[in-house]
């Protein structure tokens, strides 16, 4: 900018030999003071501006930053719609617009007024309010110096952002239309959305944007733009019943939503809790019943270890049992005192197996009464090696056959092996002649050994 003892001096024909910019930084347009010029004068523009030569309500020619000397060259405007004279000394009339295009920034706005809002959810009528900030650019100086300028000699920013029409009637309008957009547009935003107007902070950025278009549409005419747009505060009626009342049912809402949360996540650890105590429950159950069942496994095996080095059998323990047993049961019966003596015999003894025949050879009148009376499953039961019951062909512990019963005409190999067939089924010994088995004097137990089966008593020597 020029000072008095700067400006530029009119050569004697009133024309200036070097136009440039002699406005302020607040100026949005300004208007040269010089209008007369000639063929030669030079044109001076600063960064970020744009001078537009302007006749008879017409833009014309536009000189970006830059020096620039008037020709007929770059006047094409100009010469075409005003014959520029051939003479460079002949003086022409224009005026010269200086249009500053650089972003200006802070420009405050606020609604004149309050903005009637029905909220959606509850249907109460409410009135809000809005302010906040902009910023300014021109994209087109044509446009800007047709619609708002005119003859005026020029704008600042502080006309559009003033509220009042000291600046002239296009001024005003601008400053209208800006308002009239936010107040018609910023309803329609928060409904398109589905804003709720009590968290309405939350989403400034969001009507800040949509604000800027719609106000930017508008401004294109005017050859203007708003690069940003900024919603600061939203005013709401703090003092207004129906306000008051909407933020009572929205606090109101919120707590039983968060309530029923609370519940359902107490019903969902519960149930969680629930599952984890019967599947612990569960997993206790199968670890017992596996630990039982191991127990009585061992216990099977020590039993039958221990049967097994005294020499016994099965067979004969069970026989034994049931058979002391019956004498018990007998023992108070009258005629049974002999009975009894036999069965304590038994007992005393131990595991004698030639006494255990003898019991079972005094029952043998009373156990066939007793037999018909046991249950014909039970009859057929059988206990196997691992101490298990069964009443199957199969064990059902450890899947061994059930024993087959000892026909009358089975004899035992010298290798141990039971057979009824005419030689042995293990080692393939042929069955001894049947002059060579004896019978026991004690037990009645036929023999091919040296010793009894049943009792243990050695074979008789011959002819005694």
């Amino acid at each position: 900018m020029f000072g008095k003892k700067d400006e530029p001096k009119l050569p004697d024909n009133g024309a200036a030999s070097v136009i440039m910019y002699d406005g302020t930084s607040q100026d949005l347009v300004h208007k040269h003071k010089i209008e007369n010029f000639n063929l030669g004068t030079q044109l001076i523009v600063h960064e970020a501006q744009e001078a537009v030569f302007f006749r008879d309500g017409m833009a014309l020619d536009l000189f970006g930053a830059g020096r620039h000397t008037l020709e007929t060259q770059n006047l094409p405007f100009f010469n075409r719609a005003f014959q520029l004279p051939t003479n460079a000394e002949t003086i022409f009339h224009a005026e010269v617009y200086f249009v500053n295009k650089a972003v200006q920034m802070g420009i405050k706005w606020g609604t004149d007024s309050k903005i009637r809002f029905i909220e959606p959810e509850s249907g109460l009528p409410i009135e809000i309010g809005a302010c906040g900030q902009f910023s300014l650019l021109v994209n087109d100086s044509r446009k800007l110096l047709i619609k708002l300028v005119g003859t005026a000699d020029g704008m600042s920013y502080r006309d559009v952002s003033s509220n009042t029409k000291e600046y002239g009637p296009a001024v005003s309008k601008f400053k209208a239309m800006i308002i009239t957009k936010v107040k018609s547009s910023l309803a329609k935003i928060i409904k398109s959305c589905d804003i709720n107007i009590l968290e309405i902070d939350e989403h400034l950025e969001e009507i800040s944007d949509g604000l800027r278009v719609n106000i930017n549409d508008t401004l294109d005419d005017y050859g203007l733009i708003m690069p940003e747009f900024y919603v600061e505060t939203v005013m709401t009626p703090d003092d207004d019943p129906n306000y008051r009342r909407l933020k009572q049912q929205h606090a109101d809402m919120f707590l039983k939503i968060r309530q029923e949360e609370i519940l359902k996540a107490e019903a969902e650890k519960a149930r969680e809790r629930m599952a984890v105590e019967a599947e612990t429950e569960a997993q206790l159950k199968v670890i017992s019943a596996q630990g039982e069942a191991q127990a009585l496994r061992l216990k099977a095996a020590a039993e039958a270890e221990e049967m097994r080095m005294k020499g016994f059998t099965y067979r004969e323990q069970t026989a034994r049992e049931i058979g002391v047993e019956a004498a018990k049961n007998m023992g108070g019966s009258a005629g049974g005192s002999a009975v009894g003596d036999i069965a304590g015999l038994g007992i005393a003894l131990g595991a004698m197996s030639g006494v255990v025949d003898m019991t079972k050879n005094v029952m043998n009148p009373m156990t066939g009464a007793i037999s018909e009376s046991i249950n014909p499953a039970q009859a057929d039961s059988w206990m196997c090696s691992c101490g298990t019951t069964n009443t199957t062909k199969f064990c059902g512990g450890c899947g061994n056959p059930k024993p087959q019963a000892v026909s009358p005409d089975s004899w035992v190999c010298g290798c141990g092996t039971s057979n009824t067939t005419k030689f042995c089924g293990n080692c393939g010994k042929p069955k001894p002649a049947d002059s060579e088995s004896w019978k026991c004097t004690e037990c009645g137990t036929e023999n091919t050994t040296k010793f009894c089966g049943g009792c243990g008593k050695a074979k008789p020597e011959s002819g005694k």
